[in-house]
């Protein structure tokens, strides 16, 4: 058998970690001298010392380990722990990873603040304009949050279309709007495309006409949308040296929408402005 000492530098783990799973009996030592109170343990305990530690790393609470681990719950249980944990996880790995494209989008345009240019705004009047939607909300205006809500949307949208044996008449548009939550943060996201007529019944989807807009600074974007903010940096640059001032949120007009590539994307951003 083996002291704590040596048995937790086996399982790569501290003594003081072992004396805290005695203490709750997830792992008793195999015998404790009577007259020392010395723990001991044997090389099989590694076994149920190992999966401790990978349930943990899983996630699960140490009276969630143990109940596994001492088979009080059933099989049954068990999957749905694990089915739970597992989407759980997948949802983490999704939600850092986007948040990694974000760090990475924002170190891009720090990057290349010194070398931004306003030339390529330019100040029109947009006009009225008939859209196909569905649309949905996100948490947040934010890129991490738009991102996963729009996505969807548009795959979608062009399948009622073509189910209903309808054909765009003019590029995608994106706009959206102030979810009216709480805490102010909440966005709509209307992901529509340009029609004629009103197919709304026969696709399945809404009908709105976007108004005509009297001064829009606007800018091509090209490449992913989640680099959008460094186009969005000159808008705002272009906007405060002209005098004006930001009224709402900015249409995206995809001119090439490319969703398998979004890299070679090409994407008209138009924020409507008034004077300051």
């Amino acid at each position: 058998m083996f002291t704590i000492g040596d048995f937790a530098r086996l399982g790569r783990v501290s003594v003081r970690m072992l004396r805290h799973y005695d203490s709750i009996g997830l792992l008793r030592p195999a015998s404790v001298d009577p007259h020392t109170g010395y723990r001991y343990y044997t090389a099989d305990q590694l076994r149920r010392l190992n999966r401790v530690i990978a349930l943990k790393e899983l996630g699960f609470t140490l009276a969630q380990v143990q109940a596994i681990l001492d088979d009080v719950l059933d099989v049954a249980e068990l999957r749905g722990m694990l089915r739970l944990r597992r989407a759980q996880l997948e949802a983490q790995v999704a939600a850092d990873t986007a948040r990694l494209a974000g760090i990475g989008a924002r170190l891009r345009m720090i990057e290349t603040e010194g070398r931004m240019t306003t030339e390529d705004v330019v100040l029109k009047q947009l006009p009225s304009v008939r859209l196909a939607e569905l649309s949905a909300t996100a948490r947040s205006y934010q890129t991490p949050d738009i991102g996963p809500v729009i996505q969807p949307l548009y795959p979608e949208l062009f399948r009622r279309l073509a189910a209903a044996g309808i054909q765009p008449s003019g590029p995608g548009i994106a706009w959206y709007a102030p979810a009216g939550a709480a805490d102010g943060e909440a966005v709509v996201v209307h992901a529509g495309v340009t029609v004629a007529g009103d197919p709304g019944a026969a696709a399945d989807v809404a009908v709105v006409d976007l108004p005509a807009v009297d001064a829009a600074a606007t800018i091509v974007h090209r490449g992913s949308m989640d680099e959008v903010e460094r186009s969005m940096a000159v808008l705002a640059r272009w906007i405060e040296e002209h005098g004006y001032r930001a009224d709402g949120f900015a249409r995206e007009v995809y001119l090439d929408y490319c969703q398998d590539d979004p890299d070679n994307g090409v994407t008209e951003l138009q924020l409507p402005v008034r004077p300051a």
